[in-house]
């Protein structure tokens, strides 16, 4: 069963470690058995699997390095769940989401009475992660004076609860990512090159997707149909030719958090059937070959500011094939539904007036087609 990553928006299954056999992935198992949550069969992505392989089985500190929305934490958990360590937990912290002064604690806990508000001791990451991993994300966005601490914890294997004396045995093994050059911070003195060197032991690096030659198409059924049977549509979503060659020629600099966002986006607006290039945002239909802005932009598709609808007759938006008049006006409105609701912070009636309809009538065809969630919160006046 296919469920969302909600922390990095990768596509993950789920899959009980007990029922992995260990030794088959160093007797010539097949590592796609292995990584079967892990949608591509580039060569790149081969290769990260491969190196995956070759190091779970270490106690040894991993950094794992990428663009933001490669799936960094796809792979630590794909680390821990082949590891020796996977009876235990593994333990993720976003260390950029989390406030400095909150970090520390966090982390290495503290104990009653260690500052105003501990009224009782509370375990940290690295003592509630003992025996299994400690995922540390963006972990290039951490204070330095936290990385000092952090660096003696890896060199001493103990760390101190704030407001304690006693130290504790850190029995876990440390996974690190980042989306910052380290290098370069480095050399601004941004980041300690000792806990650089500490954490980079065994490095991991994250193609992004528009290196992934092959895998566009494939991450697209894969979460075109995954968004399909979450939403319950009853005429499935799928793509025309013209727009798989437009998604295939895009850029993707958010990778594969932003195709899964875009698809997720794609499958609501339409309710079902055919997208075609017209539901791609502008920059999707731009990279299409040959396509001209009069083609694929008319202008009262996006426009920030009222404007008229220009003569149809001028619009050539019909493409060779044909296309199904119902289905494409039907597209139609529920992009300029969606964009009325977004440009308004979802306040029905605001939405009604921008669109010319009656607040039921918006609702009634809202409801109808899921274009949104039914507690989607709303900025009624």
């Amino acid at each position: 069963m296919n469920q969302r990553n909600v922390f990095d928006g990768s596509l993950t299954s789920e899959l009980d470690p007990s029922g992995i056999e260990r030794s088959s992935l160093f007797a010539g198992g097949s590592l796609r058995q292995v990584f079967s949550e892990i949608v591509g069969k580039s060569e790149a992505m081969e290769a990260v699997l491969q190196t995956v392989g070759k190091i779970a089985r270490s106690d040894a500190p991993v950094l794992i390095r990428g663009e933001s929305g490669t799936g960094k934490e796809l792979i630590a958990k794909a680390l821990h769940r082949m590891s020796g360590r996977a009876s235990k937990r593994l333990i993720s912290i976003n260390c950029s989401a989390i406030p400095e002064n909150l970090l520390e604690s966090e982390l290495f806990g503290y104990v009653k009475g260690a500052f105003t508000g501990a009224d009782k001791t509370r375990k940290g990451y690295f003592e509630e992660a003992n025996g299994g991993t400690l995922f540390l994300d963006e972990i290039g966005d951490m204070a330095l004076t936290l990385q000092a601490k952090l660096l003696r914890v890896l060199q001493e294997k103990q760390f101190v609860p704030i407001g304690s004396t006693e130290p504790r045995f850190a029995d876990v093994r440390i996974i690190t990512a980042t989306n910052v050059d380290l290098d370069e911070a480095v050399g601004k003195q941004k980041f300690r090159n000792d806990l650089y060197y500490r954490l980079n032991v065994l490095p991991i690096v994250l193609p992004p997707l528009r290196e992934r030659v092959g895998d566009v198409r494939l991450l697209l059924d894969h979460t075109l149909n995954l968004f399909n049977q979450t939403h319950s549509l009853i005429n499935p979503c799928y793509f025309s030719s013209d727009a798989y060659n437009c998604l295939e020629r895009y850029n993707w600099p958010g990778n594969v958090r932003e195709l899964i966002n875009l698809i997720e986006r794609l499958v609501v607006m339409s309710g079902g059937g055919e997208i075609s290039t017209l539901a791609l945002p502008i920059e999707f239909r731009q990279a299409k070959a040959g396509a001209t802005a009069k083609a694929v932009e008319p202008s009262f598709f996006y426009s920030e500011t009222p404007a008229s609808i220009p003569d149809p007759m001028s619009v050539e938006l019909l493409p060779a094939q044909g296309l199904n008049l119902e289905t494409y006006i039907e597209q139609l409105e529920n992009t300029l539904i969606m964009q009325a609701l977004e440009r308004t912070g979802n306040n029905k009636n605001q939405a009604a007036k921008l669109l010319g309809l009656n607040r039921t009538t918006l609702v009634e065809r809202i409801k109808k087609r899921k274009l949104v969630p039914l507690n989607a919160p709303s900025k009624e006046l």
